[in-house]
């Protein structure tokens, strides 16, 4: 192999887990990193919104195309395993495999260069931008503490999702909305996902009319998975009829899945994810897509530290962002950076200026969340 050329000799991956206990298994977790090598001795680092299982399935399946391959051409290489996996993969399992292999690819390309990710992808149009911390609704009571904590950590802006909201009764879904508002303030800002891509989600396009009223009174940015995913004729009418954005994209893989509900006008926000779409080089597509339709990007990203450096070099490529997900408080995310990520006084996070990604893992905090083999 040559040396100037740097090629795949081999990977491994490292499922993490989210909680503790018996019941976290190598089935069961949720993110996966893939740590790619190269002949160089360049290493490249991505994240798979998958469990270890599927995501080792997939590799294995994708193998003989993956060793030998040049490691400074991720667009090409997602692309021709893209192109391979028609019978076996398009969407699922295989492809957020092929996600996270491609954010290492990238990482590989800029520590090859010297860049960060974001100059390869176009160029950079920002140098910070906002996350929001993303929460799980609760009670009344617990909600304001779980919000205060998180102001309390420098964000200033909140998505606040699942739980009992649109559970319950539209009174309640409004207390709870009440609430986060006089809990955080008028000079922050609220999204709402009720979680529409939950299985049998109970609601339709009157209930999410509704909602979306009421969440408008309280200035509500966005109404996210307000209706099941593959509801785009609802969604299409309930953006008409909105005041405030309506998002969604968070289940699809491809870009083939996106087009429609960008070219039909189905979303004010797409939220690709990058660990799911095929990576990097599938999400830029995306997101160049819904620029030309002038339709924000903002990326889904229940996520891990690779995951959020991975959407922090996407989002400094496009014209056309404004915010990032991050999971507050999340061991994920803090943990296995050596130099985790800081907000500002203004609730913004620098986005890392150096080779690659930008950031350093711990090897100490990776064996601490990583799954116990065995």
């Amino acid at each position: 192999m040559s040396s100037s050329i740097p090629r795949i000799t081999g990977y491994r991956t490292i499922g993490l887990k989210r909680g503790n206990g018996p019941n976290v298994t190598s089935s069961t977790n949720t993110d996966t990193l893939i740590e790619v090598h190269t002949d160089a001795g360049l290493v490249g680092w991505g994240s798979s919104y998958t469990s270890k299982d599927l995501v080792d399935a997939s590799l294995a399946l994708l193998r003989e195309q993956i060793i030998g391959e040049v490691a400074i051409e991720p667009e090409r290489v997602s692309e021709k395993l893209h192109q391979r996996t028609y019978w076996t993969g398009r969407g699922g399992s295989v492809t957020h495999a092929i996600s996270g292999l491609d954010i290492a690819l990238w990482d590989i390309l800029g520590k090859q260069t010297g860049q960060p990710i974001g100059r390869l992808l176009g160029g950079r149009y920002r140098e910070k931008i906002k996350p929001y911390g993303s929460l799980i609704f609760a009670e009344p009571g617990l909600l304001r503490d779980r919000l205060l904590a998180a102001k309390g950590r420098g964000f200033r802006a909140f998505k606040l999702g699942w739980g009992p909201f649109g559970r319950e009764s539209d009174a309640y879904d409004e207390l709870l909305v009440k609430t986060a508002r006089e809990t955080v303030g008028d000079d922050c800002e609220i999204m709402v996902d009720p979680g529409g891509s939950v299985q049998f989600w109970p609601h339709g396009l009157k209930w999410a009319l509704r909602t979306a009223d009421m969440l408008a009174n309280y200035g509500v940015v966005w109404f996210e998975e307000a209706l099941p995913p593959d509801d785009i004729e609802g969604y299409r009418e309930l953006r008409r009829q909105a005041r405030l954005f309506i998002s969604s994209g968070e289940v699809l893989t491809r870009r083939q899945s996106f087009r429609p509900w960008i070219e039909s006008g189905a979303v004010d926000i797409i939220q690709p994810d990058v660990t799911k779409v095929g990576g990097l080089s599938e999400a830029r597509r995306i997101a160049w897509l819904a620029y030309e339709h002038n339709i924000l990007t903002v990326p889904h990203g229940f996520n891990t530290a690779v995951g959020v450096a991975a959407d922090l070099q996407f989002v400094s490529a496009l014209p056309n962002a404004r915010w990032i997900e991050y999971i507050t408080p999340s061991p994920l995310i803090e943990n296995i950076l050596a130099t985790p990520f800081v907000l500002d006084s203004d609730g913004m996070v620098s986005i890392p200026d150096g080779p690659g990604l930008g950031i350093e893992l711990s090897v100490a905090g990776l064996k601490e969340q990583a799954l116990t083999e065995g």
